[in-house]
């Protein structure tokens, strides 16, 4: 425990750190427009379980709808696979939602604290659009939270968005998976309490991105996340052989306003536009 706390006091200024200026913010957000063609994007989040035994007198607390006993990392990742925000701790019965709502994240965005910048024109279009993380259908549809349309009777525009969300929000999936399985401690039930569990956990994640950064070659071989093939379509990494780290359930995320939901039509209809569209998305849905 005490490697595992010196890591993460080591290197968490450098190697966990949320952006906190407009620059930072814009230079995630050119990674996701670059390497995945969403412009506008903050990072991609997502909640995991974290398998525990478990603890003593605990009754039901840390008791999952899996009928397991864990604790819950939610997460943001960058287009690089590595993570920007981490909050782990939570209580198992929490759902994805429920974390968000529970976090100084929700807390930071409600309050405006971020530091990011403002409303800016989409690539090649003089919309302009507010800044947005993006997550699945488990979290609320906010003005600052950009996420699926619900997935009944979709028309071919929302087919269309929901498949470039996906393919941007991959990266998350991707990083909790590798993740998992190069610290491998994550792919069993760690026999610690839940309050060492989070120092393993932000001590793994810190390493996590230590390695991606410094000997990303090694860390990271070539094929051990997805891929797109030449055609576009998603050849699954290596990876996904070994086993992944649980999803959190969904939870029902609340009515969004309807200055959100004409945000997410607007990126639908950039993204169905000559300046928004990438020439393969027709074959994808």
């Amino acid at each position: 425990m005490e490697t595992c706390q010196a890591l993460y006091e080591v290197l968490k200024d450098d190697h966990l750190k949320t952006p906190t200026t407009e620059a930072e913010w814009r230079e995630v957000a050119m990674g996701f427009e670059n390497k995945w063609q969403f412009p506008n994007c903050l990072g991609a989040i997502d909640g995991k379980h974290i398998y525990i035994q478990p603890p003593a007198n605990s009754g039901s607390t840390y008791h999952n709808y899996k009928s397991r006993f864990s604790v819950v990392l939610m997460a943001v990742v960058d287009a690089d696979y590595r993570f920007i925000y981490a909050n782990v701790g939570v209580q198992g019965r929490v759902s994805d939602g429920g974390i968000f709502g529970q976090s100084d994240l929700r807390a930071a965005m409600d309050r405006d604290l971020l530091n990011v910048p403002p409303p800016e024109p989409l690539p090649g279009s003089n919309i302009s659009l507010p800044y947005a993380f993006i997550g699945d259908e488990a979290f609320p549809l906010r003005i600052d939270l950009m996420k699926p349309y619900p997935f009944r009777n979709l028309d071919h525009g929302q087919r269309i968005f929901n498949y470039r969300l996906s393919r941007a929000r991959r990266t998350v999936e991707n990083a909790f998976g590798i993740l998992a399985n190069r610290l491998r401690v994550f792919l069993s039930n760690i026999a610690l309490e839940p309050e060492k569990v989070t120092t393993v956990t932000l001590a793994a994640l810190c390493v996590h991105n230590f390695l991606r950064k410094k000997a990303s070659d090694v860390y990271l071989p070539s094929a051990f996340a997805d891929v797109e093939d030449d055609n576009h379509n998603i050849v699954p990494g290596a990876w996904r052989r070994d086993g992944e780290l649980p999803s959190v359930a969904a939870s029902s995320a609340r009515n969004a306003t309807t200055a959100a939901k004409n945000q997410r039509d607007n990126l639908k209809a950039y993204f169905l536009s000559p300046a928004g569209s990438v020439s393969w998305q027709e074959n994808m849905i």
